[in-house]
C-alpha cells in the first residue's frame, strides 16, 4: 500500500479518544479509570502500573503504566476479548503491594501446579506457566488495542519471526516494559499486528521439556539522561515517548511509520539517530540492534518505500540512499561493530557508489530523475514520487535536504572506509563530500529571499517556500557560513511572525507559504493533500504537506537555532510540543478518521497514520538544547 493512500475504515464512526488539539479529554481519563475499577477486588494500582485482573480465565482485563511513577493515567491499552479458557477458574491472593492470581482448569487439583499465574507488584508484572500432562498450558496472549495506543514490541526477530528475549514492549505517551525470563521460555514471544484487530504478544507457556517457565515485565523509562533535565517536569514527555520513533512491523520485519505500517527506507537515519542517544533497551540488547537488523534485510534484498524496484518512484528516492549510509555509519560508529562493517561493507559501498552515479553536473550535487520543473504534475494521483519525504511536494533534479544528507552521508562513507583500511576510498568519498559543500550555498540560495530553497528544477529555477526544515538541516550540518545561517534563521523567524503562525503545540508548518499548484505533486481534486482548485492554491494551504502543522522534521529547525546559541526562539517552540507530546498530540484519530500526525494551523486532524514515527525525531532537539548548554 502507498505510503499516502492509507484510509482507516476502522475508526469511521468512533467515539474520539483526543480532541481537536490532541489531548486526551479529562472525561476519557475518568472513564477509563472507572471502568479499570469496574472490578475492584481484581484491579491493583500503583504510582507506576494499574491493571485489572481477570477473574475468569488468564489475562488481564485491563493495563496502563506510568514509566516515571507519577501516577499519570492515559487509557487501557489492551483490548477487550471473549476468553476461550471458559474451563479455567481464578484464585486471588493480595498482600502488601501485591495482587495475585492462580489459574487453573476448572476441577484441577488445587496441589498441582497452575498452568498460569499472574502477579502484579508495583513496578512489575509476574508471569509464570507450570505444566501438567492432565492440563497442557495454552499460551497467554496480550492483545493490545492500537486506536487507544500505538504499542509496540522492540527485539530481535528469531528465524520464524518471533522476538527473542530479552525485549520491549514500549507503550507511547505511558513509557516501557521490559520482558525477560528468568528460567529459559519456550522459544520466543510471538509478536503480530493488524490494523483491525491490534498488536499481539503471545507468551509460551510451560511444556513437557520445560515444565516451569516465568517472565518478568518491569516497568522501565528508558531515554537519555541527559544533564540538567531531573526533575524538570517539563521533560516528562521526553522520557516517556523517548522510544516513539521505533516501531517494529512484525510483518516486515522491519522499523516502520507505525507497527502495522510501511517502512520507509529515507526514515531510517532517524531511527539510528534517536538509537545513537539511546541507554540499552535490556542487557544484551540495543535500540542500534533493531537499526542493524533492519539494513540487514535491506541488504539482503527487502523492500522498503523510496527504493527501486518500487513503482512509486523513477529511482531510488535522492534521501533513501544517504539514509541507509547514515544509519549504517551509526552502527558502526557507536556500536563498535567493525565485524559487521568488515561483513557488509561490500553491500554499503554498492548503495555509497550507485548514490554517486547520480551527479551529473560540476557542482557535485546528487540529482533525481525527475526534473522538478514546475507543471510537470498531472490531475489525479501521480505515477512517480517526487524526490524526498516531503512526497507531495514537487521536489526534483537538485534537492536541497536530499543533498544535506547526501553530505553527512559521504563523511560517514568516507570514515567506514577508513576502518576497512581503503584509504582510495576514503578520498574518493570525502572529495565527494567536499564538493557538495563547495557549492551547496551557491547552488540553493535564494537572493530574493536571503534562504535555501527546496530544490533547483532542471531549468535552473528555484523552488523556495520558506521551507523551515530544508534551511535547518544546512544550517545545523554547517553547509552555510554562520553569518549567513544567522540571518537565514532571522528571516525565516520574521515570516512566521508575518504570516501569524504561532500554535507551537500543533508542531510547525514545512512551509509557510502556499506551494503553486504548479509544485503540487497529488491533486486528486479533494485538496487533501495540498493541492486545491483555486489558482493560487490558497486553499490547499495548511493541508498536510503543503504547509500543515506537524512535529515531523521540526527537529532540524529546532536544532539550527540550538546550534547557533538561539535558544530562548528554540524554547518558545520546543516546550509546546513537548507539552503536546505528552498529551497525545500527535497520534490517534479523530471522528472523521483523520488523524493527528498532520493539522491544519486550527487544529483540524489531516494525517492518515494514527501514530506517525518521523514526529517523533523532534525529541531529538532535547538533546541538542541540552548539549548547547554546555
Amino acid at each position: 500500500m502507498n505510503r499516502r493512500e492509507f484510509v482507516k475504515s476502522t475508526v469511521a464512526g468512533s467515539a474520539s479518544l483526543l480532541t481537536a488539539s490532541g489531548i486526551l479529554p479529562e472525561t476519557a481519563r475518568a472513564a477509563s479509570a472507572a471502568s479499570a475499577q469496574a472490578n475492584s477486588a481484581w484491579h491493583f494500582s500503583s504510582p507506576s502500573i494499574e491493571a485489572e485482573l481477570s477473574d475468569t480465565a488468564p489475562g488481564l482485563v485491563s493495563l496502563n503504566i506510568d514509566s516515571l511513577g507519577l501516577g499519570k493515567r492515559g487509557p487501557n491499552v489492551l483490548q477487550s476479548r471473549d476468553s476461550p479458557w471458559a474451563d479455567y477458574t481464578a484464585v486471588r491472593s493480595a498482600g502488601g503491594g501485591f495482587l495475585k492470581a492462580e489459574y487453573r482448569v476448572r476441577g484441577q487439583s488445587k496441589n498441582s501446579g497452575a498452568p498460569w499465574t499472574i502477579e502484579i507488584r508495583e513496578r512489575e508484572i509476574l508471569l509464570s506457566s507450570r505444566w501438567n500432562a492432565a492440563a497442557p498450558p495454552q499460551p497467554l496472549v496480550f492483545t493490545f488495542d492500537l486506536l487507544h495506543c500505538f504499542s509496540t514490541l522492540l527485539g530481535v526477530f528469531d528465524a520464524d519471526g518471533g522476538i527473542r528475549l530479552p525485549a520491549v514492549l514500549h507503550l507511547p505517551l505511558q513509557g516501557s516494559i521490559r520482558i525477560s525470563s528468568s528460567r529459559s521460555a519456550q522459544g520466543a514471544l510471538g509478536y503480530t499486528a493488524n490494523r483491525d484487530w491490534g498488536l499481539r504478544v503471545t507468551f509460551p507457556p510451560a511444556t513437557a521439556s520445560k515444565p516451569q517457565v516465568e517472565y518478568r515485565l518491569e516497568v522501565a523509562a528508558i531515554y537519555p539522561k541527559l544533564p540538567g533535565i531531573g526533575n524538570d517536569h517539563r521533560f516528562d514527555a521526553f522520557k516517556r515517548n523517548w522510544l516513539n520513533i521505533l516501531q517494529l512491523n512484525p510483518d516486515r520485519r522491519l522499523l516502520s511509520n507505525n507497527s502495522t505500517s510501511d517502512s520507509c527506507a529515507f526514515c531510517y537515519y532517524e531511527y539510528a539517530d534517536i538509537a545513537t542517544h539511546s541507554p540499552s533497551l535490556a542487557e544484551g540488547l540495543s535500540a542500534l540492534d533493531l537499526v542493524r537488523e533492519t539494513l540487514d534485510r535491506i541488504l539482503a534484498g527487502a523492500d522498503a518505500y523510496g527504493l527501486r524496484p518500487s513503482d512509486n518512484f523513477a529511482d531510488d528516492a535522492s534521501d533513501a540512499i544517504p539514509s541507509l549510509l547514515i544509519a549504517a555509519h551509526a552502527c558502526v560508529r557507536t556500536g563498535q561493530r567493525d565485524r559487521w562493517l568488515s561483513d557488509n561493507y561490500e553491500g554499503i559501498k554498492h548503495w555509497a557508489d550507485g548514490m554517486l552515479t547520480t551527479v551529473k553536473n560540476p557542482n557535485g550535487m546528487i540529482e533525481y530523475a525527475i526534473s522538478g520543473n514546475s507543471g510537470i504534475w498531472p490531475n489525479g494521483a501521480p505515477k512517480f514520487r517526487p524526490s524526498n519525504w516531503w512526497d507531495t511536494i514537487g521536489f526534483g533534479h537538485e534537492d536541497a535536504y536530499a543533498n544535506a544528507l547526501a553530505w553527512r552521508a559521504l563523511e560517514g562513507m568516507a570514515d567506514m572506509a577508513r576502518r576497512m583500511g581503503k584509504p582510495e576510498d576514503v578520498m574518493r568519498y570525502r572529495a565527494a563530500a567536499e564538493k557538495i559543500r563547495d557549492h551547496y550555498l551557491h547552488t540553493f540560495y535564494d537572493p530574493k529571499t536571503g534562504i535555501l530553497a527546496g530544490w533547483k528544477s532542471a531549468d535552473g529555477k528555484l523552488h523556495d517556500y520558506y521551507f523551515l526544515w530544508v534551511n535547518g538541516i544546512a544550517v545545523l550540518y554547517n553547509l552555510v557560513p554562520r553569518s549567513v545561517a544567522n540571518s537565514m534563521m532571522d528571516k525565516l523567524l520574521a515570516k512566521m511572525r508575518e504570516v501569524g503562525y504561532t500554535h507551537f503545540n500543533l508542531g510547525l508548518p514545512g512551509n509557510l507559504i502556499t506551494v503553486a499548484l504548479g509544485d503540487c505533486v497529488d491533486k486528486r481534486g479533494d485538496g487533501r493533500f495540498g493541492c486545491g482548485v483555486q489558482p493560487d492554491n490558497s486553499d490547499g494551504f495548511q493541508k498536510y504537506e503543503n504547509g500543515g502543522a506537524t512535529a515531523s522534521f521540526a527537529y532540524f529547525f529546532l536544532a539550527a537555532l540550538y546550534h547557533l546559541g538561539m535558544r530562548k526562539e528554540g524554547d518558545r517552540i520546543l516546550f509546546p510540543i513537548l507539552e503536546a507530546i505528552g498529551n497525545g498530540g500527535f497520534q490517534g484519530y479523530s471522528q472523521n478518521g483523520r488523524s493527528y500526525d498532520w493539522k491544519m494551523w486550527d487544529g483540524t486532524p489531516m494525517g492518515y497514520e494514527g501514530l506517525l514515527t518521523d514526529n517523533f525525531y523532534a525529541l531529538l532537539a532535547v538533546v541538542a538544547r541540552q548539549q548547547s548548554l554546555k
